[in-house]
């Protein structure tokens, strides 16, 4: 049986590029396109692709005999907090707060509960690809109880460092420059 790895660049790049794209798209539909904002969507898009790149590859594929080699585990942990290392949550928790500080920005009326359900959302997208590449080929991770909770955590210390740096007159006054108005509320200038 031979296993070939499956190429990470030719779907990481069209995965951010498509990301980049939808997020210039709307601001332009906001009528609020700018350099600021427009470079949001750039980081947000690098984030996507390099998360996707590092939470979801490597993936093998099977290549010869049949696919099944027998029944195998479910690529799934649910107990949380056991046989958890430090390393492996300090990493998802560090992996994610960009994404907390990121959403702010995005969204034009910010509050705790919209970034959690959004980090939420995006490390269960994370874990279910993980479980299927896992369970359909041969994924390198397996879809992980204790990474969504760290993720989550990862994304409202996000917010949190957001909420305190907004404090500071100065950097808010900065921030601003880059954060996407409401629908409705469009402007080309920076808010």
């Amino acid at each position: 049986m031979k296993f070939v790895e499956v190429p990470m660049l030719p779907i990481v790049i069209p995965f951010g590029v498509v990301i980049f794209l939808v997020l210039i798209w709307v601001l332009r539909s906001l009528g609020a396109v700018t350099l600021p904002r427009a470079s949001v969507a750039a980081i947000l898009a690098v984030y996507a692709g390099g998360v996707l790149a590092n939470t979801v590859f490597p993936i093998f594929l099977r290549i010869g005999t049949g696919f099944s080699d027998g029944p195998r585990p479910w690529p799934l942990y649910l107990v949380p907090f056991v046989d958890y290392g430090l390393e492996d949550a300090l990493i998802n928790v560090a992996v994610f707060v960009p994404l907390g500080v990121l959403v702010p920005l995005l969204t034009a009326r910010p509050s705790w509960w919209k970034v959690v359900v959004i980090v939420a959302g995006a490390s269960l997208a994370i874990e279910l690809t993980q479980m299927a590449t896992a369970r359909l080929a041969l994924g390198g991770h397996i879809a992980d109880i204790n990474d969504w909770l760290t993720n989550i955590l990862g994304g409202i210390i996000g917010y949190g460092l957001f909420v305190l740096m907004m404090r500071s007159r100065t950097i808010a006054g900065f921030v601003r420059r880059f954060r996407w108005p409401a629908p409705g509320r469009a402007s080309s200038r920076p808010a």
